[in-house]
């Protein structure tokens, strides 16, 4: 009886390793294609900007102008220097869509209160946690304008904490799930004026 414990408690361990393993190289595959995904995007993203002097954008309207590729809409891209990304920015948030670009979560520029999410894969918002006060963050919109950004906070925060992300008591947020997703790592940042 002994071994036969033993052996089934030998079995289970080794598929437990074997799942974490499989879940390992799941998560690393669809990193590597959501990669290959955003970059692949960002250049035909880049071409449809519109050029100074094309089409002046209304002050006062709040919206954000977007462009369909491969059946996705984009508001435009988001450059972090500190870790070397540009990434395409959809226009609507949903589970399958961060498998292939950060998303808008809620807000806009112009209101003051954009906030993106993105997976934790590396080449995306995986690092955000070692962004620092200061950092600068670009954002450019399909209308050509750029806005600038600054970091002035990180956080940890549950995963229901959504007032948090979306009160507009920062012009532009950041988010990512940890690694198991028992929380949200948070990057708040302050537009810089000219």
């Amino acid at each position: 009886m002994r071994n036969k414990l033993g052996n089934f408690f030998m079995i289970a361990g080794a598929l437990l390793v074997l799942a974490a393993v499989l879940l390992l190289y799941q998560n690393r595959r669809e990193a590597a294609l959501a990669d290959a995904s955003a970059q692949e995007i960002l250049p035909r993203l880049a071409e449809q900007i519109t050029k100074d002097g094309e089409e002046l954008p209304d002050p006062y309207d709040t919206a954000m102008k977007e462009v369909e590729i491969d059946g996705n809409n984009y508001i435009g891209y988001l450059a972090i220097p500190a870790l070397g990304l540009e990434l395409p920015i959809m226009s609507e948030w949903n589970y399958e869509r961060l498998k292939i670009a950060p998303c808008r979560y809620y807000g806009t520029v112009k209101s003051g209160d954009l906030v993106i999410a993105a997976h934790n894969y590396e080449r995306h918002f995986g690092n955000i946690s070692k962004l620092e006060e200061g950092d600068e963050v670009y954002f450019t919109d399909m209308g050509g304008v750029v806005t600038r950004y600054a970091v002035v906070a990180r956080d940890v925060l549950e995963p229901n904490a959504v007032e948090e992300m979306t009160a507009g008591n920062y012009s532009l947020t950041l988010f990512t799930c940890t690694y198991g997703g028992k929380s949200r790592v948070t990057v708040y940042c302050d537009m810089v004026k000219e």
